[in-house]
């Protein structure tokens, strides 16, 4: 105990000095940093903070010291996002090289791999994307039809995938392909990784209700991986996969706001309490509309108890290895999240309803778009109905 003590003071101490203050506000879209340089920041201090986490081994910090972590414990870890939310501090680095792919190497990958690919994750350099879902195949992944054909040294790709979030700035992709189409559609898909930075790859952004555009369709025509970017073995990709989607449903990532009781909210402006605050308005200390109050005492003591559970299951779990119970974080995450927003609209009445125009303040705006893109929530990542699947079976024991 006294150890982790000296350590939390060390940490706090060194946050409170290192931490630029502009990333002690809320986390807007253009300042975040996913790694590579096609899409940066335009705040200069994302990167002052980038570099002195990295220096620290805190992008990544339970990762291994040799590949950019800094091999923390699991209580330690938890102190550093504890302290980090004290002061409000940004996370450094976000994306799927950090969340996705780098865990899944870390317990795939060969040495090589690791060596080449973990260290860019960690510094940055290197943005990643993931390659699953195909027009095809959405739900239904395993159905998927992108080939790989084995050409000696390399595999030549072919086909579509679709909804590959931040496939034009991408460095690299971990893509999904099928290597044998004569057995069972689970058992002939392979788990690769090439760069898509090479004449056989093109992305076209899909722009979506919100006004944004974070998908993708992305088509291989002879694209080539190396033979020694494939993951784990031939025709076993699909472990991988499920791997792999464990730790995007994780919420791990996520604990710097669940460590905090979920402040804020990317982009949503004002919190809850504030808007609620300021366009219903009070009768001395409560909110002025009872129903609105109780809707958000019940939302803030929901999403309380689901920060608690995600910290509550690192502490538990066993070197912070995910298991099926992902999916209950995952589902009840978009649903958390989505009732966020409807409150916030449900807050501001028809100052919710602004596309654009000066009757509505930039963040009024933003919170509608915010709204519109969450709905994607519960579709992206796997489907709410496909994650409550898999609780049933996998975490009920629940016949099929």
């Amino acid at each position: 105990m006294a150890e982790l003590n000296d350590f939390r003071s060390d940490t706090r101490a060194w946050l409170l000095e290192n931490c630029p203050t502009s990333m002690r506000t809320p986390m807007v879209d253009s300042e975040m940093v996913s790694g590579g340089n096609k899409n940066r920041s335009s705040n200069p201090d994302s990167y002052v903070w980038l570099e002195r986490m990295f220096n620290k081994g805190w992008t990544v910090p339970n990762w291994p010291v040799e590949y950019g972590g800094a091999d923390l414990s699991v209580e330690q870890y938890m102190v550093l996002l504890e302290e980090m939310a004290t002061i409000n501090a940004r996370a450094p680095l976000a994306g799927m090289g950090v969340t996705m792919i780098g865990p899944t190497l870390l317990e795939y990958g060969t040495d090589e791999q690791k060596a080449l690919h973990l260290p860019k994750i960690a510094s940055g350099e290197m943005r990643w994307c993931q390659g699953y879902s195909e027009p095809g195949s959405g739900s239904d992944l395993a159905s998927l039809q992108t080939r790989a054909v084995d050409k000696g040294d390399v595999f030549e790709i072919n086909g579509q995938k679709i909804w590959t979030s931040g496939a034009n700035f991408a460095d690299w992709i971990f893509c999904l392909v099928r290597t044998d189409p004569n057995v069972p559609k689970h058992e002939g898909i392979s788990f690769l990784l090439f760069s898509m930075d090479q004449p056989g790859v093109e992305t076209r952004p899909i722009r979506l209700i919100s006004g944004a555009s974070p998908f993708c369709e992305t088509f291989f025509d002879n694209a080539i991986a190396e033979k020694s970017d494939l993951v784990h073995r031939l025709n076993q990709g699909w472990t991988v996969a499920k791997r792999l989607l464990q730790h995007e449903r994780s919420g791990i990532h996520m604990l710097a706001e669940a460590a905090s009781g979920s402040k804020r909210t990317a982009n949503a402006g004002m919190t809850l309490t504030e808007a609620a605050k300021h366009y219903v308005g009070m009768t001395g200390d409560r909110l002025r509309d009872p129903i609105l109050r109780d809707e958000v005492v019940k939302h803030q003591m929901n999403a309380r108890a689901f920060a608690l559970t995600q910290a509550r299951t690192v502490e538990e779990s066993e070197g912070g290895t995910p298991t099926f119970a992902t999916s209950i974080f995952k589902f009840y995450g978009a649903e958390v999240r989505k009732r966020q927003l409807e409150l916030q609209l449900s807050a501001r009445g028809t100052q919710s309803l602004g596309w654009e125009g000066e009757a509505f303040t930039p963040e009024e705006q933003g919170v509608t778009r915010n709204w519109l893109g969450s709905k994607a929530g519960s579709i992206a990542g796997g489907s709410n109905e496909v994650q409550l699947n898999i609780v049933s079976k996998r975490v009920l024991g629940l016949p099929d």
